[in-house]
């Protein structure tokens, strides 16, 4: 049997989110937040942490700098009983990447400090590490700079090894939708986009022209849409699963959520449906506290809710 269920290779950084500042950003004032939290960040990373907290046994490799922010970022993770035995600390000026968020009433700007994020380099992975599992997840594709340009040569090595793959692109910061990324798709047998970043993946504004397009380019398209629930299409087979209704925090890290959700069932062999529901609820437990993880952390928040939404 394989040691894990799913191994992700991917970024590891903090997020801090400020609430309550103006919407407007006035130069040479200090502006003040009413409330902040600084919690694990980077997509990789939520969907490894929120995984290993619905149960999933998770294997993680990334880098981090020498700093406290990677310390931090590492100790979340080893709560969660995510696997950080692969995950190298690494000496020199280039830190831990820091997102901050600030967030406002129904949007939120994000700046980002890349930092490490982008240097998860291809001599940094043990295959051997990743292919002992049922399944590999990539997120934040376009962000994998040190990775990407070997991305097919790691998706045909876990095939090979019988693995089932899993991709979330994330945005495009560059908002240029290229670099190679519809190549990789053939080696994916689940493509977890939004809904723009489904539009954008199939160069199209129209929704459902984008889930024809990409529909034929992997064998399950899973197209996630927020409050209006998530979109499953496979071959000529189409399923849609409403939203859980909650009062929601923020929607950080909601969709990376869906993606631990969702995967928790898959590799269990679970029904499309079934999948789905799992991927709504853990989307929704997620919105209920701020950040992608604080929900999942609460064990007794987070087992009431599930019990509650089962």
């Amino acid at each position: 049997m394989p040691r894990f269920d799913v191994t992700i290779p991917g970024e590891l950084n903090l997020d801090l989110i400020l609430y309550g500042l103006p919407e407007q950003l006035i130069p040479e004032r200090e502006l003040l937040a009413d409330r902040m939290m600084l919690t694990v960040g980077g997509s990789s990373a939520i969907v490894a942490h929120n995984l290993a907290a619905l149960g999933s046994s998770v294997g993680f490799q990334s880098r981090v700098g020498e700093d406290p922010f990677g310390q931090l970022a590492l100790q979340r993770l080893q709560q969660s009983s995510v696997d950080i035995s692969r995950v190298r600390a690494v000496p020199g000026p280039t830190t831990t990447g820091l997102t901050i968020y600030l967030q406002h009433d129904g949007w939120r700007n994000a700046l980002t400090y890349m930092g490490t994020i982008s240097e998860l380099a291809w001599q940094d992975l043990d295959l051997d590490y990743l292919a002992d599992s049922r399944h590999l997840h990539l997120s934040s594709y376009f962000l994998q700079l040190g990775i990407q340009s070997h991305v097919p040569e790691l998706f045909e090595t876990m095939k090979s090894r019988g693995l089932t793959i899993s991709m979330d692109t994330n945005d495009d910061p560059a908002d240029q939708w290229e670099s190679g990324f519809r190549d990789v798709l053939r080696y994916v047998d689940v493509f977890l986009p939004n809904e723009r970043e489904a539009c954008k993946a199939a160069n199209t504004d129209d929704l459902e022209e984008a889930v024809q397009k990409l529909s034929r380019l992997v064998p399950l398209l899973v197209v996630k849409m927020g409050s209006k629930g998530a979109l499953a299409q496979r071959g000529s087979e189409r399923l849609l699963s409403p939203s859980r209704n909650v009062v929601a925090v923020d929607a950080v890290g909601a969709g990376d959520s869906f993606d631990a959700g969702f995967l928790h069932q898959f590799v269990r062999g679970a029904d499309l449906e079934k999948c789905l529901a799992s991927g709504n609820r853990a989307g929704a437990l997620s919105v209920t506290r701020p950040g992608g993880t604080e929900a999942f952390r609460d064990v007794t928040f987070r087992e009431e809710f599930l019990r509650q939404h089962a």
